[in-house]
């Protein structure tokens, strides 16, 4: 491979991990590097990485990353020479490529036409139906028929399942094509829609592309990225296990992939996407002009660096003739802040630690074992302005499942404390038998039963020690601080009276704990078979039933969290004397999480039934509909359009039916 020309500085025209894993290579290759951040980032990692950061004023994309005036004149007056646009924001924005060049600058992706040829979502499908590729049918929402349901509403810009809506009736689709739009146009300016067939089962398989300006395209091996929640990727592997498993299959996706490049005279990375079926048989769905969230797992089975690539294209360099061979397998899993157990709703707040153990490298190629690309840390603020995803960690081994295995290990032993993620779904996708066997199609979490999948990895005997671990790690805590106090020790009796009690919620299950330490060891109601070995404020080590247990306890004000091999407990500290005031009026409808008000769809006085949506609530770049609890009459609605809310706040209230004659 050979490169033309000289680069100096780079500014990424994005956040979080995506930025930091651009600033990765960019050291490497001694450049440079500039990062932006808007007023909720300034104390992000990827600031404080790079060699100079921009302020870009405000919070919303609207007013900051997706600025491309505010962005590019930010990187001319940091001196950069070229900017990286990522993923998502201007990633696959024709307009702000061409206005990066008009400035002078080397734009690090594909030609501004090429991204316009893919950028419709309708004109790149029958783009590609010219040129052999086969796709599924286009339909027009307001033409949609009975005989066509079920089908799926698509942005025609953009991706990352924003935008995307099924139906199954044919009374829904103005409603849901009207939020289709009004989705696709928050997250990516553009409101327009279309329809296709839904295939309620299928196998999502992608193909990374990378090709030069001297007329060379390589098809850089196969991606599966068939476990996803809300049409957004989940899970995503190299090489496919379908692929893998029927004959042929892969030369015929390479094929296709390299033949939509060249129909539009692509150059740098890129993905074709395709919908298959478990015969082989595959459809045409997008293609992504830009650097992919999972190219990390091609990286591993490749041994390329995807972005000096990106980099050696856009300096004019070329492609040898004929890409690297994949060896082994690797597979990434998004870390979400979100509990998937409540329909996969957002999480904001602070991130008190994370620990990810056994990690090998950091947004970097490694031989074997386990990489992270985070765009947290221990300390971080997790805000509800940009997408939930708190990092990938990716594991890389010679077979499928010891990629699997290991990389489940590793985040079941992940100290993660202050949000609720997905990491208990993960480890439980990572270690179920029809995911181990290869059978990963996109109706995986039905099929399988989200409620299961989603279910807390410590079942209730270890939690139950947890709060005990809690209850004795505070005891310690306050025998130390009583030391140093000169005061008594606290949790010590030499004869037993009354048990010392704690309290703790886990969920939505209150436990109490009650135990005394005495000369003959630990006495605790309803522990008869556990032993104290010892305990300090951050360490308790436990016998239960002959068999000893560690576990590690970090308090955070009224917030334990307590990690052991059995699995992690998040609890919280239930108050001796409760607040009376605390409590919310019955049939309050209280924000799930912090976001705006987007769309009111109700008005006091108004008669509602049970499920029926009252108002639409927008945080981390999805909608959240926020339905009536019960049939009755909304007494109360103390929010507007446009307004931002807390967690907790009152949205709405309905009164049953019986409450307003009471």
């Amino acid at each position: 491979m050979t490169t033309s020309k000289h680069l100096a500085s780079i500014l990424v025209a994005n956040r979080g991990e995506i930025a930091r894993r651009v600033f990765r290579t960019a050291r490497d290759l001694g450049l440079s590097t500039v990062a932006l951040y808007s007023d909720a980032d300034e104390a992000s990692p990827h600031v404080t990485e790079a060699d100079a950061a921009v302020h870009l004023p405000g919070n919303a994309p609207s007013d900051t990353y997706l600025r491309s005036d505010l962005v590019i004149e930010a990187a001319l007056r940091a001196g950069a020479d070229a900017i990286h646009p990522g993923y998502g924001f201007l990633s696959e924005n024709a307009a702000f490529a061409r206005a990066v060049e008009a400035a002078g600058l080397t734009w690090i992706g594909p030609p501004p036409e090429s991204i316009d040829s893919m950028g419709s979502k309708i004109e790149s499908k029958r783009l590609m139906a010219a040129a052999g590729v086969p796709v599924l049918t286009e339909l027009d929402p307001a033409q949609v028929t009975e005989a066509d349901l079920p089908v799926l509403i698509k942005a025609s810009a953009g991706g990352g399942g924003r935008g995307m809506r099924i139906v199954r009736h044919l009374a829904d689709i103005e409603q849901e094509a009207e939020l289709a739009r009004a989705e696709a146009a928050s997250a990516f300016g553009d409101p327009t829609v279309f329809c296709e067939p839904y295939l309620a089962t299928g196998r999502h398989i992608e193909v990374q592309i990378m090709a030069d300006q001297h007329g060379t395209v390589w098809a850089v091996g196969e991606r599966e990225c068939s476990i996803q929640r809300r049409h957004q990727k989940v899970v995503e592997e190299a090489p496919s296990p379908l692929v893998e498993r029927i004959d042929g299959m892969r030369e015929k996706l390479f094929e296709a992939s390299r033949a939509a490049a060249s129909a539009i005279g692509y150059t740098g990375a890129g993905t074709v996407e395709f919908l298959a079926d478990e015969s082989g048989k595959f459809f045409f769905l997008e293609m992504n002009t830009r650097l992919q969230v999972e190219h990390p797992v091609t990286e591993c089975t490749t041994g390329l660096d995807l972005v000096a690539l990106q980099v050696l294209v856009a300096n004019g360099g070329r492609l040898d003739p004929e890409p690297p061979p994949s060896v082994g397998h690797s597979i990434e899993v998004r870390l979400y802040a979100e509990d998937p157990a409540a329909n996969w709703q957002p999480q904001s707040g602070l991130v008190h630690a994370f620990e990810v153990p056994g990690v090998r490298s950091t947004f970097d190629l490694l031989p074997a074992g386990i990489r992270l690309d985070s765009g947290i840390e221990s300390g971080s603020l997790v805000g509800i302005h940009y997408d939930p995803m708190l990092a990938k960690v990716i594991s890389y081994a010679p077979t499928r499942d010891e990629a699997s295995l290991r990389l489940a290990a590793a985040l079941e032993r992940t100290k993660l404390h202050g949000l609720v993620t997905n990491r208990d779904l993960l480890v439980r996708v990572l270690r179920h038998e029809a995911f181990l066997a290869g059978d990963t199609d996109t109706a995986f979490f039905d099929r399988h039963g989200l409620d299961v999948l989603s279910e807390p990895l410590a079942d209730k005997d270890t939690v139950a020690l947890s709060a005990l671990a809690a209850a004795l790690a505070d005891a310690a805590s306050n025998r130390a601080s009583a030391r140093v106090q000169g005061g008594l020790p606290s949790g010590w009796r030499s004869v037993t009276s009354q048990p010392i009690r704690k309290r703790y919620l886990a969920g939505d299950d209150e436990l109490e704990v009650a135990y005394a330490l005495t000369r003959s060891g630990l006495a605790a109601e309803g522990y008869e078979d556990v032993s104290l070995v010892s305990s300090t404020p951050s360490q308790v080590v436990l016998t239960v039933d002959g068999v000893r247990r560690t576990f590690d306890v970090a308090a955070y004000g009224d917030v334990v969290a307590v990690d052991s091999p059995l699995g992690a407990v998040a609890l919280k500290t239930v108050a001796r004397y409760p607040d009376p005031l605390g409590s919310a009026a019955p049939g309050s409808l209280l924000a799930p999480m912090p976001g705006s008000v987007v769309r009111i769809a109700a008005k006091v006085g108004d008669t509602v039934t049970e499920g029926q949506a009252l108002l639409w609530l927008e945080a981390m770049k999805m909608q959240h509909q926020i339905s009536a609890p019960t049939d009755g009459v909304v007494s109360e609605l103390p929010v507007q359009e446009g307004q931002q809310v807390d967690l907790g706040a009152v949205l709405a209230v309905v009164t049953t039916h019986e409450e307003e004659n009471s």
